[in-house]
């Protein structure tokens, strides 16, 4: 069914915002976004009129733990990390997804459609991530991309954990060492894989050392957990090293090498900005830190790090950032458009245009002002979350429901 939704403040991110605007959608797809003079609603299509109210992309988490770090249950429900094996490189994000947690509606509240769901920082490779989006059946339903990148950790998580069990790594020139040697062998992996398929001769294959081949071959980028300016250094370091794309994750404090940082045109995925100074490597967590970074060039998203901040609150750290001097547009785009062209997920989400996935999400106003909400959320075109407004609350549509 075709679904028009009219008469919006359309803010398509990629482009200029329409007054009085038109999203037009079919077959799970934006078919054309404009004015009302320029795009004609089809004769039998469902109009949902958005007067009054403001229509844009669905918000893009580009670092988050939903599904894979369940709330409300324990250690039952948390397989973020394999504290195991300091190299997890083959480990699989996708395999630990519950798509029945909480945290994906309360993503669809908050705006969120997709998410690139990562293995935690407890090791020094972590493993693969996924793109997905927040609502369907299982994780194939939702699926993006796989992998969209391997997480890796520098700083005090991989330190302590290995610390305490009194083993490699347990300083932070062991941790670095275990991303050197990793990608040491990859490189000599890569060489005898690929002599003998010229020679023709059987090999053994290893599944730790195929991933980091992928990212030696950038086909997958590096998603690098570090909080300390230093520690950023040895990321650049290693990336220089071994060629890698590179992009940094947390960056708590970015501002201090901002314009490094913009110079070598590494995008940056920042937050989660509203806790405690918790440990020793974020006490210098400023919500000044995003805008002091897009200011200096640098392509900048927002995390949550969901749950470690409720993923529904996204926006409200947009909205913190931009009190502290971001620009708003900014702001925007590092929700929808940059997180999306970070992770290489622009060709289905992040914007409203033509040819792109249908998650698209009305809200009661400018995103923004923290009064507004997610009245109505589609993703892939479908209907998901409608907040009643007389009875305020919110309802999520069960993917697990079929009619009869």
């Amino acid at each position: 069914m075709d679904i028009a939704i009219t008469s919006g403040y359309v803010v398509p991110v990629a482009g200029d915002p329409i007054e009085g605007g038109t999203v037009l959608i079919s077959d799970g797809r934006i078919t054309a976004v404009g004015t009302a003079d320029e795009v004609a609603v089809p004769e039998g299509a469902e109009v949902v009129d958005a007067a009054g109210q403001w229509v844009l992309p669905g918000f893009v988490e580009a670092h988050g733990h939903v599904g894979i770090h369940e709330e409300t249950i324990g250690w039952a429900g948390d397989d973020t990390n394999e504290m195991t094996d300091p190299n997890g490189a083959r480990m699989r994000a996708i395999d630990a997804i519950n798509p029945a947690d909480q945290g994906f509606v309360d993503a669809l509240s908050g705006g969120v459609t997709s998410s690139v769901i990562k293995p935690g920082s407890g090791n020094p490779i972590g493993g693969r991530t996924v793109a997905i989006k927040m609502w369907g059946r299982s994780v194939e339903d939702r699926l993006l991309k796989e992998p969209a990148s391997v997480k890796s950790a520098l700083g005090e998580n991989p330190k302590r954990v290995y610390g305490n069990k009194d083993t490699l790594p347990s300083t932070r020139q062991g941790v670095a060492a275990v991303i050197r040697d990793a990608f040491t062998k990859a490189q000599d992996y890569k060489a005898k894989r690929d002599h003998a398929a010229e020679e023709g001769k059987p090999f053994d294959r290893d599944n730790t050392l195929e991933t980091l081949v992928q990212v030696l071959d950038g086909e997958v980028p590096w998603c690098q957990h570090v909080h300390r300016a230093d520690d950023m250094h040895t990321a650049m370091r290693l990336a220089d090293e071994f060629g890698y794309r590179l992009i940094i994750n947390h960056c708590t404090e970015g501002h201090l090498l901002a314009d490094e940082i913009a110079a070598r045109d590494i995008p940056v995925i920042t937050g989660p900005l509203m806790t405690s100074r918790s440990k020793v490597e974020v006490g210098n967590r400023t919500l000044a830190n995003p805008g002091i970074l897009d200011r200096a060039g640098v392509k900048v998203a927002l995390t949550t790090d969901a749950p470690v901040i409720p993923v529904e609150f996204l926006v409200y750290q947009a909205i913190l950032c931009v009190k502290e001097g971001m620009d708003r547009d900014a702001a925007i785009r590092a929700l929808t458009l940059n997180p999306a062209e970070i992770m290489g997920l622009d060709d289905r989400v992040g914007s409203l245009r033509p040819g792109l996935d249908a998650d698209v999400v009305v809200w009661s106003g400018d995103p923004l002002d923290i009064m507004s909400r997610a009245l109505r959320v589609f993703v892939g075109g479908r209907e998901v979350y409608t907040y009643d407004r007389e009875r305020r609350e919110g309802a999520a549509l069960d993917p697990y429901y079929r009619e009869s």
